[in-house]
C-alpha cells in the first residue's frame, strides 16, 4: 500500500510539473468528472437505462435520436426529462472548480467537455467546448428561438411537448442527440484550437470512445508532447498516455491543486 501511495504521489508531481512547463494546456473531459457531483456516468447519453430497452420498447439510443425526435417527440421528451430530473440540482465539484481555477491563472487553457450538464460553467470555466451542447438551453426546431432555463420544472409536464411561444413548433434541448451532427462552431473551435498545438492534454473520466475525443490525445502523444489520464478504470487511451491516476477526478484534482496552487 505505501508503495502505491509513493507510486501515486510521483505521478502527481509529475503531473504538476508538466502543468507548470505547459505553455498551452488541454482539459477534455467526461461524465466521470461528474460522478462526484451525483449524477450518473453515462453509456451515451445515460446510464440510467443500462439494463435494456426503455418502458416504449426502443433502445436509449433510439429514443434519443434525431429521427426519434422528428416524428415522436413526445417519446424523446420522456427520456430527456429524465435525464434532466437526474442531473438537477447537482452542482459543480471540486474537479470542476479547480480546473476553472487553472484556466484562470494563465492563458493557453482549453477544456473540451462532452458533458451536457452544465457543471463546467456554473464552476467558473467562462468558455468550455461544449462538444454535445448543454442541457439547459432550449432551441425551437423550426424558429430561431432560443431560451435558457435553469430547469425543466416550469415546462408543460408529460406527455405534452414543449413548444415554441413565436411558432407553435416543438422545443428542443441544444444538445446532439443520436444519429445528429456535432454543432459546427464548437467542431471549428476544437480545430483551430488543436491547430496551435498543446503542451499537454489531461483527459478526464471519458472513455474516450468518439474519434474527435481520441485525437488530440493521439496527435500530442506522436509529438512527443505529455499526456495525462484521470480515470479509476481502463480506457482506450490508457496504453498511450505518458501517466495515468487511476483515481475519481475530484481527489485527484485536489491532489494536483495541492501540489501546483500559488503559495
Amino acid at each position: 500500500m505505501a508503495e502505491m501511495d509513493q507510486d501515486l504521489e510521483y505521478t502527481v508531481g509529475a503531473v504538476v510539473s508538466a502543468l507548470r512547463d505547459a505553455r498551452r494546456v488541454l482539459f477534455v473531459t467526461g461524465a466521470g468528472i461528474s460522478a462526484d457531483s451525483g449524477l450518473p456516468t453515462y453509456r451515451g447519453v445515460s446510464g440510467l437505462y443500462d439494463d435494456g430497452p426503455t418502458e416504449d420498447g426502443v433502445t436509449i439510443e433510439d429514443a434519443l435520436s434525431g429521427e426519434m425526435l422528428a416524428e415522436h417527440p413526445e417519446i424523446t421528451w420522456r427520456y430527456i426529462r429524465e435525464i434532466e430530473e437526474a442531473c438537477r440540482g447537482a452542482a459543480p465539484n471540486a474537479a470542476h472548480e479547480i480546473i476553472a481555477k487553472l484556466e484562470r491563472l494563465a492563458e493557453g487553457r482549453v477544456l473540451l467537455t462532452q458533458n451536457v450538464d452544465g457543471l463546467h460553467r456554473a464552476a467558473g470555466s467562462a468558455s468550455p467546448i461544449e462538444v454535445h451542447g448543454n442541457i439547459d438551453e432550449l432551441r425551437c426546431t423550426a424558429c430561431a428561438y432560443r431560451i435558457l432555463v435553469k430547469d425543466y420544472a416550469g415546462l408543460p409536464p408529460a406527455p405534452a411537448v414543449p413548444r415554441c411561444p413565436r411558432c407553435e413548433a416543438v422545443l428542443r434541448p441544444d444538445v446532439v442527440l443520436f444519429g445528429e451532427m456535432l454543432p459546427e462552431a464548437a467542431i471549428e473551435r476544437l480545430r483551430v484550437e488543436v491547430a496551435q498545438g498543446f503542451d499537454l492534454v489531461v483527459v478526464i473520466g471519458t472513455t474516450a470512445v468518439f474519434p474527435y475525443i481520441q485525437a488530440p490525445v493521439l496527435l500530442a502523444a506522436r509529438g512527443g508532447r505529455t499526456t495525462v489520464e484521470i480515470n479509476p478504470g481502463d480506457t482506450m487511451l490508457s496504453e498511450i498516455v505518458t501517466h495515468r491516476l487511476r483515481i475519481g477526478a475530484a481527489d485527484a484534482m485536489r491532489r494536483i491543486w495541492a501540489r501546483y496552487q500559488p503559495r
